[in-house]
């Protein structure tokens, strides 16, 4: 049966969510899942989560967990990448820089924060490709980590791998809509394409029939989308507003959109009136283990309902046929066609047991279509600068971000890069 590697076990979101998705399905349940990270304490508390779940339903699921990469790799049939460079703490590492009260350093997926999070990931994520290579040439990559788009652009351009990015927005959003209309979300239907994190919703539908109207409807009433629980990550004002404007909905959460557009951020009241000053408290790493820890040594039963994440399904049907559509980030080969070729994509694809196979979308509305090149331009310069170490194209890359250019001038653009690149001088050895 399949060996499935998961590099970055140690993330307790992630691992436990994929190592519970592979189980749910029977035709998995004879697979091996190998779990690998460097950091040798949390990937013990995760294959002791993964032995107790497997022992509490009597599954024959072999773990395994390593911190060796190469022994890991060797035979893989899938690779599931869910790592992060640096350390165990929340995504607004790299080190924010702020000007005029706005902290362009933030954020993992695109302005000076996302960037350099690609300065981080991009190197290990393709010397994990340069093993897969030489241990495990067919296997399919499913990468995780942020800054998606960059990551997959650099995967498919320099090297051989098969490979998808995966994110749950597409599918998390849906609930959401479903939630705000009112309707149950097993009745909701869509098209959904774009970029990663700005991802459109072509077609909404309920029991077959267009649900905008519906949706629009219920979007004239701010308490639907303002309220501190409309979303997990708090208030979705941006996205409402963005669909006012541009008439389809985003897949992100309002908190990433605001970062990706120049409306939302550029003045510390605009903050305020779009309630992005509102904070998603998440437990520590320390109580998070902690209560994990206590869970695997008493007598709490982990549930084994599936997550919605795409991976486990992605391999159930590669392994038995049986099709699925998903979103997935894969190059643009002449799929949306008023987007670069060549570029990272986040589209519908068909899964059976020929392949992961993405499916035509045709030109985007043209609003959309120019809020995703204003991304992409960064996103492009930024693969560029990383793989070539060219601080001018990085530089090039953030002065092209829709947020940075809204607030810093060129010099104070600059200026932010030169104090990136002095905190993140440990992932930056050698650029020119």
């Amino acid at each position: 049966m399949a060996k499935i590697v998961l590099i970055g076990a140690g993330s307790h979101t992630f691992s436990k969510h994929l190592i519970t998705d592979v189980i749910s399905y029977p035709e998995l349940r004879d697979s091996t899942i190998c779990l690998m990270d460097i950091a040798q304490e949390p990937l013990d508390l995760i294959a002791a989560f993964a032995n107790k779940i497997m022992k509490q339903n009597k599954y024959n699921t072999k773990i395994e967990a390593t911190t060796d990469r190469k022994a890991a790799l060797d035979g893989a049939d899938y690779v599931l990448t869910t790592i992060k460079v640096g350390q165990r703490t929340p995504v607004q590492d790299p080190s924010p820089t702020a000007f005029h009260g706005i902290e362009l350093g933030r954020g993992d997926t695109i302005n000076a924060g996302g960037v350099f999070y690609g300065a981080r990931h991009v190197p290990a994520m393709l010397d994990i490709c340069i093993d897969m290579e030489k241990l495990c040439p067919d296997a399919w990559l499913m990468n995780y980590t942020n800054p998606m788009a960059i990551i997959t652009w650099a995967i498919n351009d320099y090297t051989k791998i098969k490979t998808v990015g995966l994110c749950h927005s597409v599918q998390s959003t849906a609930t959401n809509l479903a939630k705000y209309m009112g309707v149950p979300a097993n009745e909701v239907s869509y098209w959904v394409a774009g970029i990663n994190h700005m991802a459109w919703f072509l077609e909404l539908k309920w029991k077959g029939e267009d649900a905008y109207p519906l949706l629009r409807k219920k979007l004239e009433d701010p308490a639907v989308y303002s309220a501190a629980d409309a979303h997990w990550a708090g208030p979705d004002v941006v996205r409402a507003e963005v669909m006012k404007a541009f008439g389809y909905f985003v897949t992100e959460s309002s908190m990433h959109m605001s970062i990706y557009v120049p409306y939302f951020q550029k003045r510390p009241e605009l903050m305020e009136k779009y309630l992005l000053n509102r904070k998603v408290v998440r437990p520590k790493y320390e109580e998070a283990d902690k209560e994990l820890r206590d869970k695997i040594s008493g007598d709490f039963k982990f549930p084994t309902a599936h997550s919605g994440e795409y991976g486990s399904t992605i391999i159930r049907s590669l392994e038995t046929g049986i099709p699925f559509r998903i979103n997935a980030n894969v190059m643009n080969k002449g799929l949306i066609t008023n987007l670069p070729d060549g570029c990272c994509v986040e589209v519908p694809c068909l899964v059976d047991k020929e392949g992961i196979n993405p499916c035509y979308v045709g030109d985007l509305p043209a609003q959309l279509a120019a809020l995703n090149r204003s991304n992409i331009s960064v996103q492009e310069l930024a693969v560029r600068g990383l793989m070539e170490k060219d601080k001018t194209k990085i530089f090039q890359s953030i002065l092209l971000d829709p947020l940075t250019s809204a607030v810093c001038t060129i010099d104070e653009t600059r200026q932010l890069v030169d104090e990136m690149f002095k905190a993140e001088k440990k992932y930056t050895r050698g650029y020119k």
